[in-house]
């Protein structure tokens, strides 16, 4: 392309000049001197328009020159590195990591919906075991809302005091989740320290007031990136979710791990009394009876299974905010606090739908025919 825009603008031109010039040859000797210069300008004029003609295709040809060594750059398999992928023809605009996190807010949402729910509208469920479940549904109905509305707000409204309004809600929901898990081994560990006191309007009390606790503490936490505990100002605090400062995201994973070793050493003293039980049974009967063996031990592989997924899901995101950087790569935060979330969505199948009473509830509210002279008996925490 190059040489054929050239062509033309050049060779007509050469032939023109070289008439010129033999024409001037012919004149007359009294008109030597004035064919001379008028053949000197003509030359001139017509030089002049000859490089303006060269510098006009060589102007239209050099952008032709670096787009096709643009595209030898980007076929190149060495450059695909350094490849400007905002203005490329396939370009996708939206981080696939956050679309699998509002996925998953969509998921926790719609399940503990449910239970809420079912907790709500059914008037048999008013244990202090089903209201710590319902606190535990709220909270992760939340987060799951949560996560959602970060996506919006991410990619159609965008602003700093959107980011800090929904990062804070975002804190006070899971904070909550994580804290009404604790209220719920607390309640169990009760449930078998006392157990003859237990089903008392005493313990009801204690149960709201760890509610209040639980709530009051979210709360507050997840007001302090709105009161001003946030790195707007100072991008250099910034941690590895912004705005979140880097002492903010110590104080949230230190709080973590106490109720992670708290919730463990809860577990660790249930798993005793399960088995103490379990013994003392054995001990009457004169053997391990195969009905407490099997209890016994299923209820030590709930405690594992609950102990597993609660720190499989939020140790690597927790580990995480006190050793990464601001500076180190979006993927790792994401790779690590996506699982975190799949703790929500496990949460309502551990603690609420293997509950027979919920069971029922969902069989009568789906299908409107469940056979009311089936027996059902109230499980009590100590059942895990």
């Amino acid at each position: 392309m190059l040489h054929t825009s050239a062509a033309p603008g050049v060779c007509p031109m050469c032939g023109e000049q070289s008439r010129v010039k033999g024409f001037a040859g012919e004149r007359p000797e009294r008109e030597a001197t004035a064919g001379a210069s008028s053949s000197s300008s003509t030359e001139g004029q017509q030089g002049g328009d000859m490089n303006e003609s060269l510098l006009v295709n060589d102007s239209s040809a050099a952008p032709v020159a670096g787009e096709a060594l643009s595209w030898l750059e980007a076929g190149s398999p060495e450059l695909n590195g350094s490849l400007d992928f905002s203005t490329a023809p396939f370009d996708f605009p939206i981080n696939p990591w956050d679309i699998m996190l509002c996925l998953s807010g969509t998921v926790i949402a719609c399940e503990n919906a449910i239970v809420v729910a079912i907790i709500f509208y059914t008037p048999t469920l008013r244990t202090p075991m089903f209201v710590l479940i319902g606190s535990l549904a709220t909270a992760d109905l939340l987060a799951g809302m949560g996560l959602i509305l970060n996506f919006v707000f991410q990619y159609v409204v965008s602003s700093d005091t959107i980011s800090l309004i929904t990062v804070g809600f975002l804190v006070a929901s899971f904070t909550a989740s994580i804290s009404s898990l604790l209220a719920i081994t607390v309640d169990r560990y009760f449930s078998l320290y006392n157990a003859l006191t237990y089903f008392s309007e005493k313990t009801l009390r204690y149960v709201h007031l760890m509610l209040l606790v639980t709530w009051g503490v979210s709360l507050c936490l997840g007001l302090l990136p709105v009161l001003g505990w946030n790195c707007l100002d100072e991008p250099t605090s910034c941690s590895i979710v912004r705005p979140l400062t880097r002492s903010n995201v110590t104080l949230l994973a230190t709080s973590f791990f106490a109720i992670f070793m708290l919730m463990l050493t809860l577990y660790f003293k249930i798993c005793k009394i399960v088995c103490h039980h379990a013994h003392q049974i054995a001990l009457q009967q004169h053997f391990f009876a195969t009905p407490h063996y099997v209890a016994t031990k299923k209820g030590v592989s709930t405690l594992a299974i609950i102990l597993g997924t609660f720190g499989a899901s939020w140790l690597p995101f927790a580990i995480y905010c006190l050793v990464g950087e601001r500076e180190y790569p979006s993927v790792y935060t994401y790779a690590t606090l996506l699982p975190a979330t799949y703790n929500s969505m496990i949460n309502p199948i551990i603690y609420a739908y293997r509950n027979a009473e919920i069971q029922r509830s969902i069989y009568m509210l789906l299908c409107g025919c469940f056979q009311t002279n089936r027996a059902y008996r109230s499980r009590s925490p100590s059942e895990v």
